[in-house]
């Protein structure tokens, strides 16, 4: 393969034993241990004239024998790291350190990484252990661990499909909408190039039924057989929900995303099937799939550039939405085309995470979404909100009763968590549903949330671990959370919508003393008729069975406001944030600016086609200032 070629003769002669592919990554294998341990500035001057990822590997032969090693690394790495796991993958020789403080097993500078390289010859990957313990990652690190020889054979494949020329009849860059267009929910996005084709989310309509509940797959257009990638954005099911669907059928390529995604995803999917299977339905795929989807994702870490397909070079950024979710950059050809995927993104700064990143050198095609862009969508102050919040559950702490907030799993109510210990909140507070199992994954991540909290983290002060929360893992515990009061819990689902926050609303619906707080989106759906009026003083919800859940029609909704912590986007940031991007679009040193009859303005390249009102296509660098042209929009 010529990209292998040009490596190799780049390198000293006698140094590679062999040169490998993993997906993007470029190995090359040695059995000169001098080479192994000065490598660094050889591999990066070829890097930056090859601008491909390279990484210089010992062979197995002059790795030293695991228990030596194992014996070697215990005693250069300090205690206070707290090692809990040393295995080895001799098929890659790497060797994974498990441990408490990753920081330490680094050492500063790296001091300790270079140190066990050194005396060992194995090349390390140090991996966090949460500090709340999770039964997902453990799942998933061991999955990896036991499929060494899979992943790479995998990868190499992955890297040959990516590397090796290809000729196809296409001669264009096209987006198809399967899901999520005009809608809420099963977002999916096919996107061809000259060489590529590649799926950008596959989610699922949770409320929806039939052929509205998945992207639309039977499109001429669509062959999962012809998928070079699938790359997803972050890991709620609207967007990752049909994932393991694909693979169940026979995809067998890589997906792509960051590795707290990877592992909010798992949790999720093996939820949505637990829910199915509850609710007597089929579920849309088993384990099964969910694993061959961890067998097969790629993780990439934010501003790390990687070659996914022959003329797609993908690019994730943070979106600020939630743990991992990412803003998808494509670089297609070389310099031909760039497209920015941006749904589900969070400008502002939150306490736990860091706003949406901006810095995109060359933007051509700017896909985001709109539900909350209408111009009345203003969204309150952050602090005005949070005020609020506090002062409704204080109140009701002095009134000696329980404060019941139905939220998501994934990141509201983490995000409702860290803002209580942010505020020095004293009262117990229960955590029911799969909340508790959502928090071991943030734990396991402090890199990806926000500089305060990440400092609190590495300063002992983990929000997570503060001893004001309670996890409520059974009936009995749940019971106890109702005589404790006063008490905040925080339960799934978000929406009312099944999940043990029925069970908490059930007993709490008519007493006086206690309040009921949304604290994310509301809507209408599933089985369940869920009447919700801010203006009146009623809630209704009755089942289909006709059990009326509430007996009085006089329950005060205390409500904050239409946006109660909500991380939508609304039109003013939009405009704020990612208008720069137009005035950075640069063709030929040129834009051409148009300004339509009611005001809109348009950014466009001189030879982009316009259709005028005499139903003329012309290029929109040829359009006078007298030619009226026509807007097609939804």
């Amino acid at each position: 393969m010529e990209i292998l070629e040009r490596v190799k003769s780049s390198l000293p002669k006698g140094v590679v034993s062999r040169i490998e592919l993993e997906g993007s990554e470029i190995i090359v294998y040695t059995k000169d241990k001098d080479f192994f341990l000065t490598y660094e500035e050889v591999i990066r001057d070829i890097v930056s004239q090859l601008k491909k990822r390279i990484e210089v590997r010992p062979e197995g032969d002059i790795c030293l024998d695991t228990e030596t090693a194992k014996k070697i690394i215990l005693e250069i790495v300090p205690e206070d790291a707290k090692i809990k796991e040393i295995y080895f993958e001799p098929e890659r020789s790497l060797v994974i350190i498990s441990a408490e403080k990753p920081g330490i097993v680094i050492g500063k500078g790296g001091e300790t990484f270079r140190e066990i390289r050194r005396r060992t010859f194995w090349v390390p990957r140090i991996e966090r252990i949460p500090s709340i313990k999770s039964d997902v990652i453990e799942g998933i690190r061991k999955v990896l661990h036991t499929e060494a020889k899979f992943r790479k054979s995998f990868l190499n494949k992955v890297g040959k499909n990516i590397f090796t020329e290809r000729k196809t009849n296409r001669d264009w860059i096209r987006i198809i909408g399967l899901g999520g267009w005009r809608e809420v929910g099963r977002s999916c996005i096919l996107l061809e190039t000259a060489k590529s084709k590649v799926l950008i989310d596959c989610g699922v309509n949770v409320g929806g039924t039939n052929a509205n509940m998945l992207p639309i797959f039977h499109t001429k257009e669509f062959d999962y057989n012809e998928l070079d990638a699938i790359i997803v954005s972050h890991s709620h099911l609207d967007h990752i929900g049909a994932v393991p669907m694909l693979y169940e059928y026979g995809y067998d390529g890589p997906l792509y995303c960051t590795t707290p995604t990877i592992d909010l995803a798992t949790l999720l999917w093996l939820d949505y099937i637990d829910v199915m299977q509850r609710s007597m339905v089929k579920p849309l795929f088993s384990v099964k799939g969910v694993k061959d989807a961890v067998k097969h994702a790629i993780t990439l870490e934010y501003g790390e550039v990687a070659d996914v397909a022959p003329d797609v070079r993908l690019t994730l950024e943070n979106a600020g939405h939630i743990l991992g979710s990412a803003l998808i950059h494509l670089h297609i050809g070389e310099g031909l085309h760039n497209i920015l995927y941006a749904l589900d993104q969070k400008f502002g700064r939150t306490t736990l995470l860091e706003p949406a990143s901006t810095h995109f050198q060359r933007v051509e095609t700017l896909i985001m979404e709109s539900t909350y862009g209408g111009p009345e969508d203003i969204m309150p102050k952050k602090s005005d909100v949070e005020k609020q919040l506090l002062e409704i559950i204080n109140k009701t702490m002095e009134r000696g009763g329980i404060a019941l907030l139905p939220t998501f799993a994934v990141e509201r109510a983490q995000e409702v968590m860290a803002i209580l210990v942010e505020n020095n909140f004293q009262y117990p507070i229960y955590v029911d549903g799969m909340i508790w199992d959502a928090n071991g994954i943030f734990t396991a991540y402090p890199e990806y949330l926000s500089r305060t909290i990440r400092r609190k983290i590495f300063g002992g002060e983990d929000p997570f671990l503060n001893p004001i929360f309670r996890r409520i893992a059974s009936t009995s515990e749940r019971e106890k959370a109702w005589e404790d009061r006063p008490c905040v819990i925080l339960s799934t689902s978000g929406m009312l919508v099944g999940g043990p926050v029925i069970e908490h609303l059930k007993i709490l619906a008519e007493d006086e003393k206690s309040t009921l707080i949304f604290v994310g989106y509301q809507c209408v759906r599933g089985d369940t008729e869920v009447a919700l009026d801010a203006n009146c003083r009623e809630i209704k919800q009755i089942f289909n069975s006709g059990k009326l859940l509430l007996k009085t029609k006089q329950i005060e909704l205390r409500k904050i406001s239409e946006n109660v912590l909500s991380v939508n986007i609304s039109k003013h940031k939009v405009d704020e944030c990612f208008a720069p991007l137009c005035a950075r679009r640069k063709y030929d040193d040129e834009i051409i600016h148009i300004v339509t009859e009611d005001g809109k303005e348009l950014f466009l390249s001189p030879e982009h086609p316009v259709l005028t009102k005499n139903y003329r296509w012309v290029q929109a660098g040829k359009l006078s200032k007298n030619d009226k042209i026509w807007l097609v929009e939804k």
